[in-house]
């Protein structure tokens, strides 16, 4: 398989990128990085004339700087989610059990953070939905329910330091058929954040 089709279908082969991490994953991100040094990731100007001193303004920009150390956690839970997706996209296979998926994610995802109560941990049960069930379903205990070649299931997990939380969901699928479906939600999600930004109202994105 290509690796764009790979890409699209929510499938991939584990690479840890420039960073030191094993297979699985079991070196905490903390680890890899010092403080204040986690991967920033893609910064979008806001997209409204009217949010430019947002930018431009020496006081505002000030202001935000008192939030870095937030941001900093933030950056290191969403390194925490990335690292687990892809490790994640790599074992995802039809013929699993959809708990043994979750188990796995959720405890990669502990292991990364360095899960600790409320300090750090996972932000919610692992969601696992499968085809018509859009989003927020997740297998209890015994649940035998096997993940198919022809099923699309949509993977949603989050990743947390003091209660700030990353959230962040892709779609698996083996089947070609989806491919339109796949690249249509994709074009969308990333029209979505392009459109994001301070005082832009929800209903704009949504629309």
């Amino acid at each position: 398989m290509r690796e764009q089709e790979q890409y699209l279908r929510g499938l991939g082969n584990w690479k840890a990128g420039p960073y030191d991490q094993t297979l699985p994953p079991t070196k905490p991100v903390s680890l890899q990085f010092s403080k204040g040094s986690f991967p920033i990731g893609e910064i979008l100007e806001h997209p409204l004339d009217n949010n430019r001193h947002r930018i431009t303004s020496a006081e505002l920009r000030a202001s935000e700087r008192l939030f870095e150390s937030d941001y900093d956690d933030l950056r290191r839970a969403a390194e925490v989610h990335r690292q687990v997706r892809k490790y994640a996209q790599s074992f995802i296979k039809p013929g699993m059990k959809i708990m043994d998926i979750c188990n796995e994610i959720e405890a990669t995802n502990r292991r990364l953070i360095e899960a600790s109560g409320l300090e750090a941990g996972i932000a919610f049960p692992t969601g696992a939905s499968l085809n018509h069930t859009a989003a927020h379903w997740t297998p209890n205990l015994g649940d035998e329910t096997v993940l198919k070649y022809g099923d699309v299931m949509k993977i949603d997990y989050g990743s947390h330091i003091k209660g700030l939380m990353t959230d962040c969901a892709f779609t698996v699928a083996f089947d070609p058929t989806y491919d339109n479906l796949l690249a249509a939600v994709k074009d969308a999600t990333n029209t979505g954040i392009k459109a994001s930004g301070i005082d832009v109202r929800l209903t704009d994105i949504g629309e």
